[in-house]
């Protein structure tokens, strides 16, 4: 497989919300797609007034050998326990000293939770040794047992990811500690902000994959990455 080709397939196609958030270094455009970019950002700096991202110095693509996000290495680790969709208790340092992936994701999500569990099945399907996944409710409202299984058997993973859930209080700090949107935000905002984060050895955060970049071949890359760090 060509990751570098593809890589810069995805590249093309950079969102306004992941370069607020990350701060990619964008490939060579044209003056007109240029002049378009800059015009967005232009307004998006007008519109809002937020804090800058504790991700906005975060280097991506030739620069670090990744094709996501690199995020600085030995940051802090998440912990949690949660459970999963056939009422198992499961926690983060369980998969301690592995790479692992983790999607904050819903059932009834739409197009935006498809299409991101998609890119985590093409991954898994690249990889001789697929690493653990991790679905993290992002709705807790509609979860359910049979709610899950029904996600993950519609989206492909089952078997293959732990759909997780557990009180609003226990996920709503996941949500503010891993810097996602839930559902109650909206749906735009919680698009905004869906992805798919690689978790490293210790657990923790070291590549982060939006919409926009993520792709099969990118995300197995940047497993592999890991992986020999």
């Amino acid at each position: 497989m060509d990751f570098t080709k593809c890589s810069a397939k995805a590249h093309g196609f950079e969102g306004l919300p992941y370069a607020q958030r990350v701060g990619r270094t964008a490939p060579p455009r044209t003056p007109a797609r240029r002049a378009a970019i800059a015009l967005a950002i232009a307004l998006a700096l007008a519109s809002c007034s937020a804090s800058p991202s504790p991700r906005a110095s975060t280097a991506t693509g030739s620069l670090t050998g990744f094709d996501g996000a690199a995020l600085p290495a030995n940051g802090p680790v998440h912990g949690f326990a949660l459970t999963d969709q056939d009422g198992a208790h499961v926690s983060l340092s369980s998969y301690r000293g592995r790479v692992t992936l983790l999607s904050f994701l819903y059932p009834g999500c739409g197009a935006p939770c498809v299409l991101i569990a998609q890119q985590i099945r093409g991954a898994l399907d690249e990889l001789r040794d697929p690493p653990p996944v991790l679905i993290v409710s992002a709705q807790p409202a509609a979860d359910s047992p049979s709610a899950a299984r029904r996600f993950l058997a519609e989206v492909g993973l089952s078997g293959r990811a732990l759909y997780l859930t557990g009180s609003l209080a226990r996920l709503g700090a996941l949500w503010r500690e891993y810097r996602v949107k839930p559902a109650s935000a909206g749906r735009a905002a919680f698009a905004s902000y869906a992805g798919v984060i690689v978790l490293d050895r210790r657990g923790s955060e070291r590549v982060l994959f939006e919409q926009e970049q993520l792709s099969p071949e990118g995300l197995a890359h940047d497993i592999e990455r890991v992986r020999r760090e």
